[in-house]
């Protein structure tokens, strides 16, 4: 898998975020299913249960080896704009998220003549016991992550 056409996550100390944006060569539409539903995200982030649509659905999202935590969906504008929000340290979390000790992720889509440019922010992280570190954590997750997005989007485009 090679992207080294997008950047690297960048952390932002002072607003205590993480930030990542990509192009893929793929349609707005196919990037926003692949950014939203349960099943097609499973096949390239953590393992992702909803249940609903839209905002305020809640689930679970875990990867191997570890504890599922608690997800719900904050804001959910399609095509362009879904948030999620879920519970930074999935092998301790509650059963359902708690806003005071959680992070938000965002993806912003917008079409580009060659595809789709995905922007993630995740923002709350000064609520952790230790933000530098979860906030690295984070920042090398995205770009994982996001690299799987894209290999999975290009391959099938």
């Amino acid at each position: 898998m090679t992207t080294t056409r997008n950047p690297e996550s960048v952390i932002d100390a002072d607003t205590f975020s993480v930030r990542r944006t990509i192009h893929i060569n793929a349609p707005l539409e196919k990037v926003w299913r692949t950014v939203t539903e349960p099943e097609l995200i499973s096949q390239w982030f953590g393992q992702v249960e909803l249940t609903g649509r839209g905002t305020g659905a809640v689930g679970t999202i875990g990867w191997p080896g570890q504890a599922h935590g608690p997800i719900r969906v904050e804001a959910f504008d399609p095509p362009t704009h879904v948030s999620y929000r879920w519970c930074s340290d999935l092998d301790t979390g509650p059963a359902t998220v708690d806003d005071a000790h959680s992070t938000v992720f965002t993806f912003t889509l917008e079409e580009t003549p060659e595809g789709t440019q995905l922007t993630v922010v995740e923002t709350g992280f000064e609520t952790a016991a230790d933000p530098a570190a979860l906030m690295a954590d984070h920042r090398g997750g995205w770009d994982g992550e996001l690299d799987k997005l894209v290999a999975l989007l290009e391959r099938t485009a």
